[in-house]
């Protein structure tokens, strides 16, 4: 059960990335809407809302979960950047994924969000100087972080649901 919730393991972090590494971790942000659009389009409504493992989200509400948390990536980031140290509360995800619009919106509307915020988000990472990425934020729930991190850690929190979905279709045969 374990490996299906966290099929790619957790977060570790490798430390300060080269130039290299970090364009490649902005190219990742500013691709993953189509990405995830390559991987849900294909899927039926009966597909979108079943549960990627018992007892956890559909496929639907996991692509709306992605939405508001790069939203909220994309605001925290900028507080990092705008603010000393800036302290950043956390949101209740699974009460969230409960409300209507997880439920009753298309996942068009999420993936259409994400396309546009993660190009706006890749747009701001290019323009920054090295020591930018140094800054830091708290998070209430994982400590200071510098923003490097940050970017390291969303995508890996992008892949992680991501492969969520695919081990299902592939687990399912679709």
């Amino acid at each position: 059960m374990e490996q299906l919730r966290y099929p790619i393991g957790p977060f570790v972090s490798p430390g300060q990335p080269p130039a290299a590494e970090r364009k490649q971790s902005i190219d990742e942000i500013r691709n993953m809407a189509q990405v995830l659009r390559a991987a849900v389009l294909p899927l039926t409504i009966e597909q979108l809302n079943t549960p990627y493992r018992p007892g956890g989200w559909s496929v639907k509400q996991v692509v709306h979960h992605l939405a508001d948390n790069n939203m909220n990536a994309y605001l925290r980031f900028k507080r990092g950047l705008t603010e000393e140290a800036p302290e950043i509360p956390s949101y209740r995800e699974e009460l969230w994924a409960e409300l209507s619009d997880y439920h009753e919106e298309p996942i068009e509307t999420s993936l259409a969000l994400l396309d546009s915020l993660n190009r706006r988000f890749a747009g701001l990472l290019v323009s920054l100087e090295e020591e930018q990425f140094n800054r830091t934020f708290i998070s209430l729930m994982l400590g200071t972080m510098t923003l490097d991190t940050a970017i390291q850690r969303y995508n890996w929190h992008n892949r992680h649901h991501l492969t969520q979905i695919t081990s299902l279709i592939e687990r399912s045969g679709w």
